[in-house]
This record gives C-alpha cells, structure tokens and sequence, in this order.
C-alpha cells in the first residue's frame, strides 16, 4: 500500500510540474503575443494598413468599404463643395472663397497652356481632377489619424493607367494608327538605328504607369514613415532630449506639405506633358 501511495505521489508532483511548465509556457507566450501587438502597434507601417469599414462580398470578389475608399470620397465631397460654395454667388468684387477658386482654375488653365497649348482646353477636367483630388488625398493624410490613400500603389496605379489610357486612346483617335506608331519613331532617326529606338521608346511609354504610380506611392509613403520615426524620438527621449526631435519634427511637417503639393503639381504637369507629345505627332 505504502509503495502505491508513493507512486500516486510522485505522479501527482509529476503532473503538477507539467502543468507549472505549460502554464509557464502559455504566459510566456502570451507576454511575447502582447510585445509583438504593441511593437506592431507603434511601427511607422502601421499607418498604411487598409481596414475593412463595411465588410462587403459579391461572389468571389471583395467590395469591402475600406478607410482607403473613406478618404478618397471625403477628397471627392470637399473638393465639389468647395466649388459649389464658391461658385454660387459670382460676383465683380469676389470673396475670399471665390478669389481661391478663381486662383487655382488660373492656375491649372496656365499649366495647361504651358504645356499643351489651346488645344489642351478639352482636358481641363481631367487635369483639375487630378491636381485637385491627388492634391488633397495628400493633405488629408496629414491630419492626425488619418489615412493617406495616395500612399498606397493600388490608387496611385489605377489613376495612373486612367490616363495612360485616356492618352493612347487621344493619339490613335487623333493621329490614327500610323501616327501613333511614329510616335516612338523620331524623324532624322539612321534606319539602321530605328529598330532599337523603336523599342526603347515603345518601353519608355509603356512604363509611364508605373513611374508615375510609384512616385507619387514613394514620396508619401517615405515623407510619412519619417515624420512617424522623429515622432517616436520625441516620446521616447523624454521633455528635454526630446527638444531636438520635435522642432525637427515641426520643420519636417512644414516640408511634408510642400512634398504634398508638389507631388500633385508633378502628376498634373506629366500628364499635360504626355499630352503634348501626342498633338505634336506627325
């Protein structure tokens, strides 16, 4: 009897251990769990992720309403009421309001003139769209907890191959095929030489959506990763250590929203330049 009680014993003692050992494992486990959350939470990627707001499924295909697409549809209602409210009331002596509107409609008719000449008229929405919208995705993603839709290359890519698309479709319509085609075919060129100019301008426009995609996805992603790493230097440096960081932090938000407006002004003026070379085809 006495060896069997010793036996349950050391059983029990056995078991216990095991159970120390896997609970042990477990809140070890879990510490790391919450470590890895709150490393997570604080990295400067953080920011980019896309969340789901309203969960949305046709089929095999997810129509799900993201922050992203929130942003971009605040973008879009800003930038029509604003045009609304300054257009309604025209007036010889303009508000403030109208005289903003009047400067950036002068200011994208001259680009276009600039760039395209008075042919380039026809596509003043499409250029005011664009400057606008990109411009204020930008700035938007400025203002604390938010989202930057510009920073992701599925947008950036998508209104990039609109107008790639707009524009090859301009210059076949307007040159034909055989236009067109003598488009990446400059004139005086040896015939010995046409074949590999050929391909190097065909490449050159083929690759215009993803340069003008991924520069636009580049410059907000690195300006915003930045401001999010000085960020981090300021809280944990402390008050005074912490004094450097954050004037620097001050300087680099001031440059963040000329990176912003300048992106814009780069993405309108490209595509008025691309623009360009299809009217001047032969």
């Amino acid at each position: 009897m006495s060896k069997k009680v010793f036996e349950e014993r050391d059983l029990d003692k056995s078991d216990s251990k095991v159970d120390s050992e896997i609970n042990h494992q477990d809140k070890s486990l879990t510490h790391e769990d919450s470590q890895n959350e709150a490393h997570e939470e604080h990295s400067p990627l953080t920011q980019f992720e896309v969340k789901k707001i309203v969960d949305i499924k046709l089929g095999q295909y997810d129509l799900s309403f993201t922050n992203s697409a929130l942003y971009m549809f605040i973008a879009t209602f800003l930038i029509i009421a604003f045009m609304i409210i300054a257009t309604r009331k025209k007036s010889l002596i303009p508000s403030r309001i109208q005289t903003c509107a009047e400067g950036l409609f002068n200011f994208i008719n001259d680009l276009i003139k600039g760039s395209i000449g008075d042919e380039g008229q026809k596509f003043f929405p499409l250029i005011f769209s664009l400057f606008t919208f990109i411009l204020i995705c930008n700035c938007l993603g400025m203002t604390p907890y938010s989202f930057t839709s510009t920073s992701q290359v599925a947008v950036t890519l998508s209104i990039a191959l609109m107008c790639f698309l707009i524009i090859t479709i301009y210059a076949i319509a307007r040159n034909g095929i055989g236009g067109f085609i003598h488009m990446f075919l400059p004139a005086g060129v040896p015939w010995w030489m046409a074949p590999l100019i050929f391909l190097i301008e065909l490449f050159s426009f083929l690759i215009r959506p993803i340069t003008l995609s991924v520069r636009l996805f580049a410059n907000m992603v690195a300006g915003h990763v930045l401001l999010k790493v000085i960020a981090g230097f300021v809280i944990s440096l402390g008050f005074v250590l912490g004094a450097l960081p954050f004037a620097f932090s001050i300087v680099m938000t001031g440059f963040e929203l000329f990176v912003a407006v300048l992106q814009a002004y780069i993405f309108a003026i490209l595509v008025c330049a691309y623009l360009s070379e299809t009217m001047k085809a032969h």
